[in-house]
């Protein structure tokens, strides 16, 4: 049987993750993910492909805001932005997005622990980032600051499978997924085109080509080679030349999944 294993949101994109036993799967995605996000003196967009100390922020979500911790470093209340806070454009994977500029001192803190002139940003909720018309499920489908669509999921039998090909096993915080099933055959996912949990029907859009951030340890932020040295190996797609661990998914229906929930293949391909 196929079942929900956990649950992930990181409510600051490249940043520590949270695991509810409860989301709310949104237009954006799962609530509160990736809603926050560190830019540049440019307003691009900084991620642990070129900051990879992002990992060690650890983030908790509050009623007002955020709570970041990292070594070092004091602990931070951050709050959601008001009506009146600075608006600005930011760019994140080419696509232009207003969004609202924290407090000061949020700036400060992150710039302390990156070593870096950023800021600290959070997507209003009427800000509107579309999702690629290519893969859309329906034409006004919107993204977070995540970097392409709403959800990500993996499975535990093709993580357990790619880890007995490595000589070190990897956790499954590597992939940064927002749903991890159990119960499935190694790589099945591949054949899954639409899913319904809980109160909520997913449509299976993309294969999720994986990047450098995959080889970061989240615990000390260093980089490796692992596991797209041996990914590449086997999961290499043909078509676009990536390495492919997961799938996007762009949510149907609205509504609440938990971990524990059934999962139902409604439509193979």
């Amino acid at each position: 049987m196929l079942t929900v294993a956990s649950l992930h949101t990181y409510p600051v994109k490249s940043a520590g993750g949270v695991a509810p036993n409860t989301a709310r799967v949104e237009d954006r995605g799962l609530a509160g993910d990736r809603r926050w996000m560190l830019v540049d003196a440019n307003g691009t967009f900084l991620s642990q492909r070129t900051h990879p100390r992002l990992a060690l922020v650890g983030v908790e979500v509050t009623p007002e805001g955020l709570r970041l911790s990292a070594p070092e470093q004091p602990t931070l209340s951050v709050p959601i932005p008001g009506a009146a806070a600075e608006r600005l454009p930011v760019e994140v994977w080419g696509d232009t997005v207003e969004a609202a500029l924290a407090p000061a001192a949020a700036h400060a803190w992150c710039a302390a622990h990156l070593d870096a002139d950023v800021r600290l940003v959070y997507m209003p909720p009427e800000s509107r980032r579309t999702v690629d018309a290519d893969y859309a499920v329906h034409a006004d489908d919107i993204v977070s600051f995540a970097d392409g669509y709403p959800l990500l999921l993996t499975t535990m039998a093709s993580l357990a499978d790619l880890n007995t090909r490595l000589d070190t096993p990897l956790p499954m915080d590597r992939f940064r997924p927002n749903v991890v099933v159990s119960g499935a055959e190694a790589w099945a996912e591949d054949t899954w085109r639409r899913l319904r949990i809980g109160e909520v029907t997913l449509r299976a859009v993309k294969p999720c080509g994986r990047c450098a951030v995959t080889t970061i340890d989240q615990q000390t932020a260093t980089r490796g080679k692992e596991p797209l040295t041996t990914l590449a190996q086997f999961r290499r797609d043909p078509a676009t030349g990536k390495v492919n661990f997961g799938w996007n998914l762009i949510p149907e229906t609205l509504g609440t999944i938990r971990v524990g929930d059934a999962v139902e293949v409604v439509e193979r391909g």
